[in-house]
């Protein structure tokens, strides 16, 4: 793993970490899942909401609760980071580890249910979710719309969560796809 990885994978744990505790715990998960759906404005009794919750409830015990080296209950920073750079080696795993819940996250963000996430659907999720600045997005956006036609289709939105995740090159636009990293 690699220097960058290590600031990905710290970016995505400061919007994880959504009390500022500095642990994601599975209450910090459940969060995350309500403020996407509160985002959204989806009631928490709908089908949608029940299935992101689900989704985060399996993303926690099959990705973040092993992760927990010392058994307290929650992740720190150095186990996520350690956990994440043995875990996320093979971006083979993807359909395993992580693209149930991204599936999740496209339908909730999808707030037409056109089966695209437009500029301004994208930019509810990465206001609600990473807390990133407001200018970032556009650019971050035009970068993952591979196929330049304004928003992202579920492929494209894989490719970012997969390149995000697994991915080691600097220039990737998805290195920035919660928030801004800089070396």
């Amino acid at each position: 793993m690699t220097a960058l990885q290590d600031l990905k994978y710290g970016r995505w744990f400061r919007g994880a970490d959504v009390d500022g505790d500095g642990f994601i715990t599975q209450q910090d998960v459940r969060m995350m899942s309500e403020r996407y759906i509160a985002a959204r404005r989806t009631a928490p009794d709908s089908t949608t909401a029940r299935r992101l919750t689900a989704g985060m409830d399996e993303f926690w015990t099959n990705v973040i609760a092993p992760l927990d080296r010392d058994g307290d209950g929650k992740v720190d920073l150095r186990e996520m980071v350690e956990g994440f750079k043995q875990a996320l080696t093979d971006p083979a795993q993807y359909p395993q580890q992580i693209e149930p819940v991204t599936n999740c996250f496209f339908d909730l963000v999808d707030l037409d249910g056109n089966g695209k996430i437009e500029q301004d659907e994208f930019q509810l999720m990465f206001n609600s979710v990473s807390g990133a600045p407001r200018e970032d997005c556009a650019e971050v956006f035009a970068a993952l719309d591979r196929d330049g036609s304004g928003a992202l289709d579920r492929a494209e939105f894989h490719q970012a969560v997969s390149e995000f995740f697994y991915g080691n090159d600097p220039e990737a636009p998805a290195n920035h796809l919660f928030g801004r990293i800089t070396a």
